[in-house]
C-alpha cells in the first residue's frame, strides 16, 4: 500500500493543516441539546446553541474536517488543546486517547468493507468530551450514528439521562458495532472464495485472497491500538467519567478484544484459503497430466503399429491381404477399447 506524502513535514506542534481528502463542499454540523425531559435538534450554522445553560447538555456532530478555520473556531470557543484541533484534521491517526485538565479527547477508526474488492475503507471518528458537551467530528458525510441519535429521540433515552460520558460510550460502541459487520462481510468473503477456489482457482481468485489477507492485517493494525483506548478510557479516573459509565465501557473493551479473537481466526481461515488455492491447481494440474498420460499410453502401441506396416520391406504377407487395411483398423479399435476399459477398471478414469 503507498503511503500519502506527509503535508505537515517540519511545523511546528500543533499547526492546523487538513491532510486528508475533501468528502463534503462545506461540512454539516448537527447539534442537539437535551436533558432528561427535553430534546431539541438542529443543523447548526449559526449560534450553535449559545449560550449554553449550565443544566443542559449537548452533543454536536460535524460530518466533513478540511474546514481549518471552522476546527480552529470551535476548538478555541469549546477550550480544546492545538494538539487536540491537530489531530482532528489529520485522519491517518491511530485510535488512542488523550485527558486533558478540561475534556478527553478520543480518535477512533471506523471501518466498511467492499465486497467488490474486498478492501477495508476507513474513516477517521474524532470525540472530544467536555463539561456537558461532546463534540464528534466524521471524515465522510455517511452518518456512523443515526442509531445512537433514534435511541436519544427516546423519552426514555438513558443516554438523556446520564452525563456526556455516557454518550461518548454510545458513539463508541456504535463504531465498534460496525466492526462486528466488517467481519460478518470478510467472512462472507471467505466463503464466496472458498467456492470460486474450488470451481476454479484461477489467479484473479488467488490476488482476492491476497487482498483479504492484506485486510486481515490491516484491520489488526487498527484494533490493537484501539483495545488499548478503550482500555484506558475505561480504567481512568478523569472527572469527567462517571463511576456507573465504567461498567459500560469495560463491555466495550471486552468486545474490542472478541473482535480481536473473531479476526485473528478469519485470518487462519485465509491463510487456509491459499493453501486450499495451492492445493486445487495442484490437484488440477495432476488431472491434466494424467489426461495427457492416458492419451500418451493409447498411442503408443498404435505407434508401434504404425512403426511396423511403415516399413518398406517387401516381403510383408499382411499387405497383400485384401482385408488388410481393414484388420490393422480392427486391431487398433480393439486395442483403444481394451486399454480403456482396465483404466476405467483401475479407476483411473
Amino acid at each position: 500500500m503507498a503511503k500519502k506524502k506527509r503535508k505537515k513535514t517540519g511545523l511546528a506542534p500543533g499547526s492546523l493543516v487538513f491532510t486528508g481528502n475533501q468528502y463534503l463542499d462545506n461540512p454539516l454540523i448537527q447539534a442537539f441539546r437535551y436533558d432528561e425531559q427535553l430534546l431539541e435538534e438542529k443543523e447548526a450554522a449559526g449560534n450553535l446553541f449559545a449560550p449554553r445553560i449550565p443544566e443542559k447538555k449537548y452533543w454536536y456532530d460535524v460530518r466533513g474536517i478540511h474546514d481549518k478555520d471552522l476546527i480552529e473556531q470551535i476548538g478555541t470557543a469549546f477550550g480544546m488543546h492545538p494538539l487536540v484541533m491537530e489531530d482532528i484534521l489529520d485522519p491517518e491517526q491511530r485510535p488512542k486517547i488523550e485527558e486533558y485538565e478540561d475534556g478527553i479527547f478520543l480518535i477512533l477508526q471506523a471501518l466498511t468493507f467492499n465486497q467488490d474488492t474486498c478492501t477495508l475503507e476507513t474513516e477517521q471518528v474524532s470525540i472530544y468530551i467536555g463539561t456537558n458537551f461532546i463534540w464528534s467530528f466524521q471524515e465522510k458525510p455517511t452518518d456512523l450514528f443515526s442509531a445512537v441519535r433514534e435511541r436519544m429521540r427516546k423519552e426514555d433515552s438513558r443516554i438523556r439521562k446520564r452525563s456526556s460520558d455516557y454518550l461518548a460510550y454510545a458513539l463508541m460502541d456504535s463504531v465498534v458495532d460496525h466492526y462486528f459487520l466488517v467481519l460478518d462481510e470478510i467472512e462472507l468473503a471467505i466463503a464466496n472464495l472458498e467456492a470460486a477456489i474450488l470451481e476454479d482457482p484461477n489467479s484473479q481468485v488467488k490476488a482476492d485472497v491476497h487482498s483479504l489477507k492484506l485486510q486481515g492485517v490491516w484491520m489488526r493494525k487498527t484494533i490493537t491500538p484501539l483495545r488499548e483506548a478503550v482500555g484506558q478510557f475505561s480504567r481512568s479516573d478523569h472527572p469527567l467519567i462517571q463511576s456507573e459509565t465504567q461498567i459500560y465501557l469495560r463491555d466495550l473493551y471486552d468486545h474490542v478484544i472478541q473482535i480481536m479473537d473473531l479476526n485473528e481466526t478469519y485470518r487462519d481461515v485465509i491463510s487456509g484459503l491459499y493453501e486450499l488455492y495451492q492445493s486445487e491447481l495442484g490437484m488440477k494440474m495432476n488431472n491434466i497430466m494424467k489426461t495427457l498420460t492416458i492419451i500418451s499410453t493409447i498411442f503408443i502401441p498404435l505407434g508401434f503399429l504404425a512403426g511396423v506396416y511403415g516399413m518398406n520391406f517387401d516381403v510383408m504377407p499382411e499387405l497383400r491381404n485384401p482385408n488388410g487395411y481393414m484388420i490393422w483398423w480392427a486391431v487398433v479399435t480393439t486395442l483403444v477399447i481394451g486399454m480403456l476399459f482396465i483404466f476405467r477398471r483401475q479407476k483411473w478414469l
